[in-house]
């Protein structure tokens, strides 16, 4: 199994900062794609960025929605993956999902979610 262990939601005000964190951890071989969703009230759960790739060369891409506010990061060796969250808009509030898939050491697959973070952006 694969855990997800979120952090860094809270409550801002428009034009403010936030910064996620996810740390997965159990029985990884290797990660393909770290990703963030969120869901709003009333709303379908929504993919705001994702990541694949290693170190040297990775591949961040993003809902139109939050390109150029957000940045996605990603640390293998820590199996971590970030979302730096800038120009924070009220549109903004949700609950934000950490989503990583892989393979375990048995090469098996695992496609896993962490429990999710409120973040609201209010005056």
């Amino acid at each position: 199994q694969v855990q997800l262990v979120e952090s860094g939601g809270g409550l801002v005000q428009p034009g403010g900062s936030l910064r996620l964190s996810c740390a997965a951890s159990g029985s990884i071989f290797s990660i393909n794609v770290m990703g963030w969703y969120r869901q709003a009230p009333g709303k379908q759960r929504e993919l705001v960025a994702s990541i694949t790739g290693g170190d040297i060369t990775s591949y961040a891409s993003y809902a139109d929605s939050v390109k150029g506010r957000f940045t996605i990061s990603r640390d293998n060796a820590k199996n971590t993956v970030n979302l730096q969250m800038n120009s924070l808009k009220p549109e903004d509030t949700a609950v934000y999902y950490c989503r990583t898939r892989g393979f375990e050491p048995t090469m098996s697959s695992f496609d896993s979610w962490g429990q999710g973070t409120q973040v609201t952006v209010s005056s």
